[in-house]
């Protein structure tokens, strides 16, 4: 049996090019260093995981943010933490799973938004919604019942958000948003007992007020080491 359409990056596919946001001025300064050149959510490129698996169309860049969260399948809801590097590990591990079987396309976005940031300002919705699926290939691979399970075994501050943060520690205080690399695995199956694992990585902004649980802002064009 040939292998069913599977995902790249968090659903196999690539990272959507000329995406632009404003993060606020620490995550700017420190993810324009971390692209080497190409602004973290305010440049362009591609994200290119380390082990891609087959794929066909990228994801339309045109889905709404939902309102409101409503029926969100498999769809975990967020942790309630004030630690960000537990939280992108969190947040990774949903966006590495997902099952056709029980969940369509709109309660996916409908249970990822839930994990978001409600500050316009410097949540990136099409950063996190275009790492799903077109409705087409979502309808081919609920045909094939596919579903994922993603774990996070680690996850760090990258060396050059330590060193920014080092260099002027109240820069964070205006946005509250820290960059988290998160690492890890994801199962993939299918019918028939088909499937397979491959290793995971992903760099998230992560928001974390003082006295306020975490939220998703954005995930990165490209892993930050």
């Amino acid at each position: 049996m040939p292998k069913s359409p599977s995902l790249r990056s968090a659903y196999g596919f690539g990272w959507p090019v000329n995406r632009r946001i404003a993060i606020g001025a620490l995550a700017l300064t420190v993810l324009l260093a971390i692209a080497a050149g190409v602004a973290f959510l305010t440049g362009h490129g591609e994200q290119h995981p380390d082990h891609p698996t087959p794929t066909t169309s990228s994801s339309s860049s045109a889905d709404p943010a939902p309102d409101r969260p409503a029926k969100t399948g498999s769809v975990p809801k967020p942790p309630q933490t004030a630690e960000p590097v537990a939280y992108a590990k969190a947040a990774a591990k949903m966006l590495w799973s997902y099952d056709t079987r029980n969940t369509s396309r709109t309660q996916q976005l409908d249970g990822m938004q839930a994990w978001m940031t409600g500050e316009a300002k410097y949540a990136d919705w099409t950063s996190v919604s275009g790492q799903v699926p077109d409705p087409v290939l979502w309808s081919r691979m609920a045909d094939q019942d596919q579903h994922a399970t993603g774990t996070a075994a680690e996850g760090h501050f990258p060396s050059t958000f330590k060193q920014a943060l080092a260099d002027d520690p109240s820069a964070i205080t205006q946005a509250y948003v820290y960059v988290v690399t998160v690492n890890g695995k994801q199962k993939i199956a299918w019918k028939k007992h088909g499937g397979g694992a491959e290793d995971r990585a992903i760099t998230l902004a992560v928001q974390c007020r003082p006295h306020h649980d975490c939220s998703l802002a954005a995930i990165a064009p490209r892993v930050a080491p």
